[in-house]
């Protein structure tokens, strides 16, 4: 049995290493936001990557507790403490209603829910469906855009926010922060 183990484990390592460098799409552009809470403190991070088979916002961070949270695009890149209202309405180019259920929306802004669970860590890989990062209608115009994280649930439905109540966590993308 000991001669056999080396001549069985080292077929499996090379066949594992052979899978990890062809999988995976091409990443052409990653766009970044530091996360902080409405005190200052750093809460996380958010990216954009744009990829071959589409762009992908990929969030983690730390929730204040456990539990389910409302997260929006909005329209501009400030995020000034301890509302957040800089970040101004939802990023909706399309001036649609909100939510992905109102049958008049859902505007660009609309992400899903994320959950925290006992461990209070906010964690999501989500396909941005018609999603435009620069130019006429953009998220990255003049004056950015930026992710809020809100105090509960969205509810996909109720026009303008989802009932997702106060911003708790909020961070910046533009332009010049890319990878």
């Amino acid at each position: 049995m000991r001669q056999l183990l080396p001549i069985l484990i080292i077929p499996m390592i090379a066949g594992c290493s052979t899978m990890s460098e062809n999988e995976g799409p091409a990443v052409s552009e990653v766009i970044t936001a530091d996360l902080a809470r409405a005190d200052g403190s750093w809460a996380g991070v958010a990216t954009i990557s744009k990829r071959s088979d589409g762009i992908f916002l990929s969030l983690a961070a730390d929730a204040p507790l456990a539990g389910t949270f409302g997260m929006h695009l909005h329209a501009v890149g400030k995020c000034q403490g301890p509302e957040f209202t800089s970040a101004g309405g939802h990023w909706n180019p399309g001036m649609k209603q909100h939510g992905r259920d109102n049958p008049m929306g859902a505007h660009g802004g609309d992400l899903p829910n994320v959950v925290a669970g006992p461990d209070k860590k906010l964690t999501l890989e989500y396909k941005m469906p018609d999603i435009m990062l620069e130019g006429a209608g953009g998220l990255l115009d003049a004056d950015g855009g930026s992710l809020i994280i809100h105090e509960k649930a969205d509810d996909y439905v109720t026009d303008p926010s989802g009932n997702s109540g106060k911003r708790i966590i909020c961070g910046v993308f533009k332009s010049g922060n890319r990878s």
